[in-house]
């Protein structure tokens, strides 16, 4: 029996190990001198600790244009992912009409499809489509809303949000109708609170993938000042010189804030994920 619960433990904390060592060795590096992160071999541990290499970092690049960048695009990007998934996840769990089974596995077998495929005609339609008004913007293109605007929904978050509000008895559903309320009073004020650890699941992976995303902004995206931080701190060091440690140094502060919010909601993430993907 101590066999059966030890061996678990030693598998999780090896696994553990490697997957926390790119980031040993990133911060490792943010606090080394320039000589010595330019050591080969690299040293394991730091002979001096350059704490100052941060401040350094943030003056090195446009920092905090950037981070004001990928902040707004990380914003808008969880907000319309949260709104638009969970209607649509909403119109597959709760209403029934014809063919809802069908086209839900039509929504769900499009996981498979490769994104570059749809890349070129997103790209035409969004240079297509009227900037309103956009101050030096003749289209979609070079401006943050095709990185905002949930153009069509996740179908893996579809399928987590549908799958947790599967569980959610249909009388609560039934109840509020009999009290006058409408689908969209329904799915507010009823549904919505009820799937708050699936919510927050879907913004946890929404805001990590729109502060880490480099490819749609980099198509999108034509001016410097535009630039999120993954973008902004990738042509910053072609066009200048190299300083690995002032590079790693930014690229610490780019995770950190992905690490403080899954410390944050760890709780709803893993209740979202365990009772979402049974349920159903």
């Amino acid at each position: 029996m101590l066999r059966k619960s030890v061996l678990p433990r030693i598998v999780l904390i090896v696994g553990c190990a490697l997957f926390a060592l790119p980031f040993y060795f990133m911060f490792v590096s943010a606090v080394k001198t320039g000589t010595e992160a330019s050591l080969a071999p690299p040293t394991l541990f730091p002979h001096t600790f350059a704490w100052s290499n941060f401040a350094d970092a943030v003056s090195y690049i446009p920092f905090f244009l950037y981070a004001l960048n990928s902040l707004i695009i990380t914003v808008g990007a969880t907000i319309g992912a949260v709104l638009s998934n969970t209607l649509i996840a909403y119109g597959f769990s709760r209403i029934r009409w014809p063919g809802r089974n069908i086209v839900f596995y039509v929504c769900l077998a499009t996981v498979f499809l490769p994104y570059p495929v749809v890349l070129v005609a997103l790209f035409d339609i969004f240079g297509k489509l009227p900037s309103f008004g956009i101050q030096g913007a003749r289209s979609w293109v070079d401006t943050f809303l095709p990185l905002i605007v949930p153009v069509f929904g996740n179908p893996f978050y579809i399928f987590l949000m549908r799958q947790f509000m599967m569980g959610i008895p249909r009388e609560l559903s039934d109840a509020s109708r009999v009290d006058g309320a409408s689908e969209l009073q329904t799915f507010w004020h009823v549904i919505l609170p009820l799937t708050k650890p699936a919510v927050v699941v879907v913004a946890i992976l929404a805001a990590v993938a729109a502060w880490n995303e480099f490819l749609l902004p980099l198509l999108y995206l034509q001016s410097n000042e535009k630039y999120p931080l993954a973008v902004g701190l990738a042509f910053y060091t072609q066009e200048h010189d190299v300083l690995y440690n002032l590079l790693m140094a930014a690229s610490t502060l780019i995770v950190l804030p992905i690490v403080v919010m899954f410390l944050l909601f760890q709780r709803f993430f893993i209740e979202g994920i365990t009772v979402g993907g049974v349920k159903g």
